[in-house]
């Protein structure tokens, strides 16, 4: 995995074999960080990273300015690594939760300035997650929300749909409250 730009830009970690996670390529983080520059400063703002996974993103948003970022996993071996990345840089900015992102959206009342969300793509409760988050006591007036997905959803009609990019394969849908 590799941090692409920010003060952790060009860092490299190695991720175990047996992460079951499909890390959204760097290509398409590359070009969704530029979008998200381009819609609000990332400097001192929160950001929330739901099914984490490797925690790509999470270290994108704080590499690049955010002042805390929460990375909510399930998987213990994809936690295990986040929190190792997050040794390894000696980064207290980060807050790792290993648990049921549903449970999370469910009982989280703090608001972020940022929310993504990459579920994984045959998740059973895929279509139901940008309704929860948009309905959820997590968003303020501005906060961005961005659901990454294949391209055979379409979150288009969903209150507060923004845009719609694609990145080879990665299609992301953001939304603005």
């Amino acid at each position: 995995m590799r941090i692409i730009r920010g003060k952790y830009g060009r860092r490299r970690f190695d991720v175990p074999r047996n992460i079951t996670a499909r890390p959204t390529t760097d290509f398409a983080r590359e070009n969704l960080f530029n979008v998200l520059e381009n819609i609000d400063d990332l400097e001192g703002k929160s950001a929330l990273d739901l099914f984490a996974g490797t925690g790509a993103i999470s270290f994108e948003f704080l590499s690049r300015g955010c002042a805390e970022v929460t990375a909510v996993e399930q998987a213990p071996v994809q936690t295990k690594f986040i929190t190792s990345v997050k040794d390894k840089l000696g980064d207290e900015s980060l807050r790792v939760i290993r648990g049921d992102v549903f449970r999370f959206i469910e009982t989280c009342h703090r608001q972020f300035d940022f929310i993504f969300a990459d579920p994984p793509y045959d998740h059973p409760r895929f279509e139901e997650v940008p309704g929860l988050i948009l309905g959820s006591d997590m968003v303020k007036e501005g906060t961005v929300v961005i659901i990454e997905h294949s391209k055979n959803r379409d979150f288009s009609t969903l209150p507060g749909f923004s845009q719609h990019r694609v990145y080879g394969s990665v299609n992301f849908s953001i939304f603005i409250v």
